[in-house]
């Protein structure tokens, strides 16, 4: 004998309904010796913020700002990652040496003109994450200059992808410092200054 289910009462959607995402509970505070696991934006949790190589720099800016972030993965149809794009790309110098190079206007530059390479990106292992702290994702970052890195893992069914991104600015705003700079230079002299009181 087959049950009887009664219909769910409807309504209506108001005017300025957003919709849910996501989100990563960020803790309030960490600590330099704190797992590494704790500034990760962990992408099994919180989807990742991706854009085509062949979207405009434009885009990607918007983007940025829309969804809160600083570095977007530059993936294919396929979701295969080919690189990264930074804010400090959107907004530097690069794409107007590149509309100069091409001859062309800023507005038709696209992500593939400017983003870095994934023949270029450099990440590290959630293995060698898994059992690091906080100091040394700083001393990692700092050693490369760079404002973000990727980790990686592996499973037998897609073998390797990116699981997780580290971020200078995340990681100052977790350790309480207050980074008042994009410069790299600046965020990491933040952080150690803080750090030797």
């Amino acid at each position: 004998m087959a049950r009887e289910y009664a219909a769910i009462q409807s309504i209506a959607l108001d005017a300025n309904a957003g919709y849910a995402q996501p989100t990563q509970p960020v803790l309030e505070r960490v600590r330099i010796d704190s797992p590494a696991v704790d500034v990760m934006t962990d992408l099994t949790r919180v989807t990742a913020v991706i854009i085509l190589p062949g979207d405009s720099v434009d885009e990607a800016h918007r983007r940025m700002i829309q969804r809160g972030v600083r570095l977007l993965l530059v993936v294919d149809q396929d979701r295969k990652v080919h690189g990264v794009i930074t804010a400090n790309d959107v907004l530097g110098e690069k794409p107007v040496q590149a509309a100069v190079q091409r001859g062309a206007a800023r507005s038709e530059i696209q992500v593939r003109d400017i983003m870095t390479q994934r023949s270029a990106l450099q990440v590290l292992e959630m293995r060698d994450v898994s059992a690091s702290t906080v100091g040394h994702i700083v001393a990692t970052l700092k050693a490369a200059g760079r404002q973000h890195t990727l980790a990686v893992d592996q499973d037998a069914r897609r073998g390797q992808y990116v699981r997780g991104i580290f971020s200078a600015t995340q990681i100052a705003r977790q350790l309480g410092i207050t980074i008042t700079t994009d410069a790299v230079a600046c965020t990491f002299a933040d952080i150690e200054a803080t750090l030797s009181r």
